[in-house]
């Protein structure tokens, strides 16, 4: 793989975890960026939301989004979704993985296995 891999998500994350293993055993650097530590832009989010659609990048099966307000989770739009996640980003589904064209949110086996 010749495309520079960059990985974002929360270093303590389970499923970060898994992805960074994964992606060390078959010797594929990375680099890793943490939400929680570097925040996320607006303009990233945009980015990721043209190729995957917000709604794919919106974890709305973690805790922080469960203990929104539900005004924050009604009647949700791109925009409104992606000003909470810049101001929450553990809201944002991980990990997500930019490999030059490609991009993937969360950690599926079969799909890192395609980076080879």
């Amino acid at each position: 793989m010749s495309a520079k891999l960059e990985i974002y998500g929360i270093k303590n994350c389970d499923t970060m975890k898994k992805a960074r293993t994964f992606l060390d055993e078959r010797g594929l650097a990375c680099v890793f960026h943490d939400y929680k530590v570097e925040g996320v832009t607006t303009a990233k989010l945009k980015g990721w939301s043209a190729r995957v659609g917000w709604e794919k990048l919106l974890n709305r099966a973690g805790t922080t989004f469960r203990k929104l307000p539900e005004a924050d989770k009604a009647d949700l739009t791109e925009e409104r979704a992606i000003a909470l996640m810049v101001a929450q980003p553990s809201l944002i589904k991980r990990p997500v993985l930019e490999a030059g064209s490609t991009l993937l949110v969360g950690f599926k086996p079969a799909e890192y296995e395609r980076l080879n």
